[in-house]
């Protein structure tokens, strides 16, 4: 049944056509994700299917009845009334604390909020999960959402996603989250040019026909199609414990990627991250950490001892409110622990993109404000200028010399992570450096990163370019520790569906000897029991002879990575090579079994 339809519509802002001619219908059942650069028309197309935006030309037509539940970017919610009133109506209590539906929503999207209190009180992330629950609670037939997953954390975000693969509504979603993407929709449309072209799939679909359009029309630019494959390349070569990766039509890809090498040339990047850094970039020391002070506010380290070393790219999850940010800031020297020490390398040369917008000349123009510090940029094997750098992060042509206090926030975000790069830092710390960015210059983003040799520890929201940027996930689940997940996102969100958190004690830099088995520590409170002295000793002496196993297990298999890139055109080679790397992602996988059974002995 169709629910809405349009005819030659055309609108525009201004001089500037967002849409034109577009003829498309919403049909009862459709999930569709909606992409597109930032600008280009996607919030106008919403707009203008859930009737608040009347076009300038053609013809909107909505099935009769037709119940629409519209989430804009901004809120429309009365300051006076409570988050009670607000999301419950006048919903007596026993009718919606019987609702499993309604408990569900309320405890996964403002579980933290007094039901009672204002709405105009509220912060703007909180209003806006308010706002969602509110609309998610009622009943509608068509569901349209601009950015639903701002202001969500990685749990909030994937129950989101179950949430709405299990109403019965059609969708159609804005969205620069591609795991989310992926995750709900099951049809793309791409807002280019005025144009909305269709895809069948989600993201990870969507990329491929794009490329695969590209190729046969031959017409596309060459630099966006090596992006393209090199996305696809990441979808089907990534670490093998993310299995939440999509499945689609493996022959095609093969095909598309097959002369093209890894994201990244992981042993050459790692060699060049050792020579610019040396053996030491952070060691934490016994360290324990509040995050409002010594003894204020929430433990978020509790006596750890911890390394990051060259070349790790470690992505740092937790809940929102856990210390993630507060971890960036101890590692950026910012605030100090509230006892033991943090080990900073002498060649550490820093680049701290925090969630604060750093003040920037706001009468310099954009190109000056990054000439100003450096004019060229050498990534990986090729030397770029301040210019081209900009055309790769959006500022494109006439955007570059637009005055910096004209910028919009998203703009100011990019100018400002662009300038951390031209210093030329062996170590990034990113905080939620996707805010505000479209996919198309996530994309560049992930490319530029991908050449980038040194440390980097990024914080996000966005599943998708932690798990695309990153070799390696931490947590932070409220025990104080950091808690290796050798299974990433998939691993941290069963831990916190299980209620369980397995930690490491052993850092994660670069291989090195491993250290003296610690002494025996008195078990902690809810600790497995009944353990000798010497059981631990033993135990501890066997975790220890695990992860020197799997770091051999790590280089050999960054080695046959690399292998293969070098042998991407002999197909007899790469086949042996596949083999053989098959054989120790079974065996590494093995051993991290056994490292997690060892470690839940200790109670680690």
């Amino acid at each position: 049944m169709n629910l809405v339809n349009l005819e030659s519509v055309s609108h525009a802002y201004g001089p500037k056509p967002l849409l034109t001619d577009v003829s498309l219908g919403v049909e009862a059942g459709d999930r569709i994700g909606v992409v597109g650069r930032n600008g280009g028309g996607k919030t106008t197309l919403l707009s203008v299917l859930a009737g608040t935006v009347r076009p300038d030309s053609g013809r909107v037509t909505h099935n009769r009845s037709l119940r629409v539940g519209w989430l804009s970017q901004q809120d429309t919610l009365d300051p006076a009334s409570t988050v009670r009133e607000t999301v419950l109506g006048r919903l007596a209590e026993h009718e919606w604390a019987g609702d499993q539906r309604v408990r569900e929503i309320l405890t996964n999207l403002i579980g933290d909020l007094d039901l009672d209190s204002r709405t105009g009180d509220l912060s703007g992330g909180e209003r806006r999960r308010t706002a969602l629950a509110k609309l998610l609670i009622d009943d509608h037939d068509l569901i349209m959402l601009d950015e639903p997953t701002n202001h969500l954390d990685i749990e909030a975000i994937a129950w989101l996603a179950g949430h709405l693969a299990d109403r019965k509504s059609a969708l159609v979603v804005v969205t620069h989250d591609r795991w989310f993407l992926d995750a709900v929709s099951t049809r793309t449309w791409e807002v280019v040019d005025g144009r909305v072209e269709r895809y069948e799939g989600g993201y990870a679909a969507y990329v491929l026909a794009k490329a695969e359009r590209a190729r046969i029309a031959q017409a596309a630019e060459e630099r966006r199609q090596n992006l393209m494959r090199k996305e696809i390349a990441w979808l089907r070569r990534g670490p093998p414990a993310r299995t939440s990766k999509p499945k689609f039509r493996i022959e095609a890809a093969q095909a598309l990627i097959a002369n093209e090498p890894p994201p990244r040339e992981t042993v050459e990047l790692m060699r060049f991250a050792a020579a610019r850094l040396g053996k030491t970039v952070y060691d934490l020391e016994d360290v324990t950490l509040h995050a409002g002070g010594p003894g204020a506010g929430p433990l978020v380290l509790d006596h750890l001892t911890w390394q990051f070393g060259p070349g790790d790219r470690i992505g740092l999850i937790g809940v929102n409110g856990s210390g993630k940010s507060s971890v960036l800031r101890l590692l950026a020297d910012t605030i100090k622990p509230d006892s033991g020490r943090v080990v900073r390398g002498r060649t550490v040369r820093l680049a701290h993109l925090s969630q604060e917008l750093a003040e920037v000349d706001p009468t310099r123009r954009v190109l000056e404000s990054v000439e100003e510090i450096r004019k060229y940029l050498q990534v990986g094997k090729r030397e770029w200028t301040a210019s081209q750098l900009l055309e790769r992060l959006g500022f494109r042509g006439e955007a570059q010399w637009k005055v910096v206090g004209d910028l919009s926030g998203g703009e100011r975000r990019r100018l400002q992570l662009l300038r951390l790069l031209m210093d030329d830092p062996n170590v990034l710390l990113l905080d939620e450096p996707t805010n505000d960015l479209d996919i198309e210059t996530l994309n560049e983003l992930e490319d530029l990163l991908d050449a980038w040799p040194g440390t980097l520890i990024l914080v996000s929201h966005d599943r998708y370019f932690l798990e695309r940027i990153t070799d390696k996930c931490v947590a932070l689940l409220g025990d104080g520790k950091l808690s290796l997940l050798p299974g990433g996102v998939d691993e941290y969100l069963e831990r916190r569906a299980a209620g369980t958190a397995v930690t490491a004690r052993l850092g994660l830099g670069a291989p090195t000897a491993a250290p003296e088995p610690a002494a025996p520590q008195p078990s902690a409170p809810g600790a497995p029991s009944g353990l000798s002295a010497k059981e631990e000793r033993e135990l501890r002496k066997e975790l220890n002879r695990l992860e020197r196993q799997l770091d051999k297990l790590s280089d050999q298999e960054s080695r046959l990575h690399a292998a293969m890139a070098e042998a991407a055109s002999d197909y007899a080679k790469l086949g042996s090579l596949d083999a053989e790397l098959r054989e120790i992602a079974a065996q590494k996988e093995a051993v991290e079994a056994e490292w997690l059974e060892v470690a839940d002995r200790l109670g680690d």
